[in-house]
């Protein structure tokens, strides 16, 4: 009974959800061509980044090596956006990674996917509020933070923040209450913050060319001692490095292009505009590729101006644009731009809270999260409960931990998302017959109903149809692709391993390491030339990763190298995170134990005297939900 449970349950895991619109959801929408898709995506992704992660990084990470750290991120977000734009353009619609990982993969991806959207999504709320409060306080003198840190920092744990920042909780909250309330995202605000945020880097870029020193991009051990000897507050002086333009070796410039990562988070919402665009298959990859290369523009000239402006151990990382203006003598400067800096993170902070409730309201529909969390309020068709639930926890993030913890927290989980959709691109091309937008064409409705029902992982191949040489994908060969894109994410995260924990020793020669890391790349090798050797789906696609599978591979391995340069403590906190993930799995399977006993009872006729309706596993998880609640 138990191995039958068992391997229903995992059919389960791997169902998807079927390509079905309801009728009563034909609402006419103003078309967003290219450059409103770009403007959207610039807006969504230009963020805390560019204004508070620049100082800490270029400080104490990388110096002014910050501007290769920001090319390496961005290479990345070009890689992933790329997978997105193909996993997009299958069902251009749909508006969210989880729903095209449910349409295309299955259950269980979905499920690991959004789970870890939430987690990102919830941490750059709580890390733009922080970022609020350390720029508001920087303005007002540190007050907040001398008064907070002498009172509660004896108190704090060494792996929380130095004192917990009650301003930045109290911010969520009331930014929460008012999406309870029922606020709604406005587009002329929207449009007069990017303008403001615009403005701000615009005058940061031209004034620090023009105040900015090229000595700071070659500072020895001389100046540095000079400096020291010259400042009335040495305490604030970082360390010194090596010196010159790579201070902290390309290890600095490795970790901190894993935190700049966090600068580029943003652009894959574009993908949530697809319905509205009028050719999402072509605009969709145009703007996502347009947005990552504007934001690095912007990322590099903000960069670039601050080390030319202050040498980098100089920098105040809590405050460091306003306090360079200081340092160069443009005193009233240094206001300006500060409250432009607070205008534009409030409404990052306000746009950040509202993708959280859509997510876990789509999960709990599905039936993936618990009923309760996808209850609204009849007046503003709010999600209550899934808001208040998330504006908790990015209060709760907000106030314990620290901006650069939150940000190697956010970027990891980011990084694995955008894994995982090159892994989803890499197995759906070897598919048999997976194109989804043939389904679209077919269908008269518009959304799809939260109906969830079981459709094979792979088509079965026609009767009388075995060829020596296909061509086209077989269900053999897609077990085949699968299983040799699974090796190969674990192969490459290996190799990521060994080369972001030992580097100096694997290129050193050390006879252990370096043979380990030749044979992961032989086995690499070996696995992609047999995937590469399988036939891929024949059928149009407007828009296809080129080169695969070396492309998505490629992606891959920097994403999951990104991550492996992060810390010990951050991968504790998203190791806590998703031991919760597998704990709701187990509760799953526990649930879809009962439903069947449920249903056997009901089919010997011991529970017609209750009236219950119950036809699958699906309506008797969601009643056992409703009765926890």
């Amino acid at each position: 009974m138990w191995c039958q449970d068992l391997h229903q349950f995992s059919q389960k895991l791997v169902r998807r959800r079927p390509l079905e619109r309801s009728e009563d959801s034909e609402s006419p929408t103003a078309p967003l061509n290219t450059l409103k898709l770009v403007a959207f995506g610039v807006a969504s992704t230009l963020g805390a980044g560019v204004y508070i992660l620049v100082g800490e990084v270029a400080m104490f990470i990388a110096g002014p090596a910050i501007v290769v750290s920001f090319l390496l991120a961005a290479v990345s977000s070009v890689l992933s956006g790329l997978c997105y734009a193909e996993f997009g353009t299958r069902v251009s619609w749909t508006g969210s990674v989880y729903l095209y990982s449910y349409i295309s993969m299955g259950e269980l991806w979905a499920f690991v996917t959004a789970w870890n959207l939430i987690l990102s999504y919830v941490v750059v709320t709580g890390s733009v509020a922080r970022a609020w409060s350390i720029a508001f306080d920087s303005l007002i003198g540190n007050h907040i933070f001398q008064a907070l840190e002498g009172t509660f920092s004896p108190y704090m744990p060494y792996y929380l923040a130095k004192y917990p920042d009650f301003v930045a909780l109290s911010l969520v909250l009331l930014l929460t209450g008012v999406l309870v309330l029922g606020a709604r995202e406005s587009v002329l605000v929207g449009k007069i913050s990017t303008g403001i945020n615009l403005l701000v880097l615009s005058f940061i870029i031209v004034s620090g060319f023009i105040k900015g020193d090229p000595h700071n991009w070659k500072l020895t051990e001389q100046d540095y001692t000079l400096n020291t000897s010259a400042s009335s507050d040495i305490y604030s002086l970082g360390p010194l490095g090596s010196g010159g333009f790579v201070p902290f070796d390309y290890d600095g410039i490795l970790h901190g292009a894993a935190l700049c990562f966090y600068s580029f988070v943003g652009f894959d919402d574009i993908v949530t505009k697809g319905e509205e665009a009028p050719n999402p298959h072509r605009s969709i990859l145009i703007s996502i590729v347009t947005t990552v290369f504007i934001c690095f523009l912007a990322y590099f000239g903000v960069s670039a101006t601050l080390t030319l402006m202050v040498p980098y151990y100089q920098i105040q990382p809590d405050s460091p644009f306003p306090q360079a203006f200081l340092h160069v003598g443009w005193g009233p400067a240094r206001y300006v731009v500060a409250v432009g800096i607070l205008c534009f993170l409030l409404y990052r902070l306000q746009s950040s809270l509202f993708p959280v409730p859509q997510v876990i309201q789509e999960m709990a529909e599905d039936g993936l999260l618990f009923r309760g969390l996808a209850r609204t309020h009849a007046r503003t068709k709010t999600p209550i409960m899934a808001t208040v639930s998330s504006g908790i926890l990015a209060g709760i993030m907000a106030l314990l931990f620290e901006f650069s913890n939150l940000v190697d927290l956010m970027s990891i989980g980011h990084l694995l998302v955008y894994s995982l959709v090159a892994f989803f691109v890499l197995v759906l091309r070897y598919q048999p017959d997976w194109n989804l937008s043939k389904n679209e064409k077919t269908e008269d409705k518009i959304q799809m109903k939260p109906l969830v029902k079981e459709i094979p992982l792979e088509s079965e191949p026609e009767a009388g149809t075995s060829k020596p040489i296909s061509t086209t994908p077989t269900q053999k060969s897609a077990q085949i692709g699968y299983g040799c894109a699974f090796l190969l994410g674990l192969l490459l995260t290996l190799l990521s391993l060994v080369l972001a924990q030992w580097p100096s020793q694997v290129f050193s020669g050390d006879p252990g390491l370096t043979t380990v890391a030749v044979l992961l790349l032989l086995l690499i090798t070996g696995v992609t030339v047999i995937i590469w050797r399988q036939p891929q789906d024949p059928s149009p696609l407007p828009f296809r990763v080129p080169a695969l599978p070396v492309l998505p591979l490629v992606s891959i391995f920097v994403n999951v190298y990104l991550m492996m340069q992060t810390t010990s403590g951050t991968w504790a906190l998203f190791g806590l995170w998703n031991a919760i993930d597998e704990c709701l799995c187990c509760f799953q399977l526990s649930t879809f134990q009962l439903a069947r006993r449920i249903l056997w009872i009901e089919e010997s006729g011991r529970l017609h005297s209750m009236g219950s309706q119950t036809v699958g596993y699906n309506q008797v998880t969601l009643i056992f939900n409703f009765q926890l609640l």
